[in-house]
């Protein structure tokens, strides 16, 4: 399915080292913000408390916040557990914390602002804990790398498989180097998000790759970057449609779901806008640099000797 179609081949490649320039320069900024600032990690990751109450009717996430806000407390994490009546308060991880003392300032502060509420449970959540997640976490992320790299390498050939897992990497470093850079929440939902665009990601490499070598074996003539070129160009339209259908459907959750879903967006909308300027002028300028070519993907033409009584040479 095409909504257009580019006649004359965009010569992106003959911008290559421009891009990739620029990249590399993101790449090193997202690097040094995540070692001078790090990451502002949430209840999850760090320990705290986990406070859950109900209303009789829909809760009013907002007028909570407000209320804890108020009274004092600081990176909350308000959110629906299960129904609209039902409410997931997280408390970052306190000196001498007392999960009794806690619960009551809570009820205290929602009775003052958004009345109505009924405890159901007050659980502290250490760091011990946040620790394991944060491990488990980081290995996940690792696997799905592992497993990209082993995938890519028995779809293509080794060229395709390292340009395709440098340019993911790319787009989870620069990720988290925009989380670290203006401390945002980074949560369970962040890493999920991250997980999401490093598959989102390789999809696109693929297509561009599937192209490519297409192109390689059916047209005769082209050099290297102009088969690049051409490969590129073909997949426009439908890059447009995929990516931007996903956009709206991201934007949708970025604008109107709330604080719960906010940095989730947040993250899948720069990983696929990433996504795509890394699969088309990252990973494309890497596999022309290492060396694709067509006999790569031609097999030898076999010859008939007839000194030799028809023995194939």
């Amino acid at each position: 399915m095409e909504f257009f179609r580019i006649r004359k081949d965009i010569p992106f490649m003959r911008h290559a080292l421009v891009f990739n320039v620029i990249s590399l320069i993101t790449f090193l900024l997202a690097v040094l913000f995540l070692f001078t600032r790090g990451l502002h990690l949430s209840v999850e990751f760090t320990g705290g408390t986990l406070i859950e109450v109900n209303y009789a009717q829909a809760a009013d996430l907002e007028k909570i916040r407000n209320g804890l806000s108020k009274s004092g407390y600081t990176d909350i994490a308000v959110q629906n557990f299960g129904s609209s009546q039902d409410v997931l308060i997280r408390l970052p991880l306190k000196a001498e914390q007392n999960t009794a003392r806690i619960g009551e300032g809570v009820m205290q502060a929602l009775n003052a602002e958004a009345p109505g509420a009924t405890l159901r449970r007050v659980e502290f959540v250490g760091p011990q804990v946040g620790k394991e997640l944060a491990e488990n976490g980081a290995l996940a992320l690792l696997l799905v790398v592992v497993g990209i790299v082993i995938y890519l390498a028995f779809r293509f050939e080794w060229r395709f498989s390292i340009s395709a897992i440098i340019a993911n990497l790319h787009d989870v470093i620069i990720i988290l180097g925009f989380f670290a850079f203006f401390q945002w929440e980074f949560s369970l939902s962040v890493l999920a998000a991250v997980l999401a665009v490093l598959g989102y990601s390789v999809n696109e490499s693929v297509v561009v790759f599937d192209r490519v070598r297409e192109t390689f074996k059916k047209v005769r003539g082209l050099t290297t970057p102009q088969v690049l070129d051409h490969a590129i160009t073909s997949t426009i339209s439908r890059t447009i449609i995929t990516h931007g259908c996903t956009q709206l459907m991201v934007l949708s959750m970025l604008l109107f779901g709330g604080e719960t879903l906010h940095y989730f967006a947040l993250a899948l909308t720069i990983g696929i806008l990433f996504g795509i300027y890394s699969s088309v002028l990252v990973a494309s300028p890497l596999v022309m640099w290492l060396g694709v070519s067509r006999e790569q993907f031609s097999k030898p033409k076999k010859v008939e000797n007839p000194g030799d009584n028809g023995a194939v040479v």
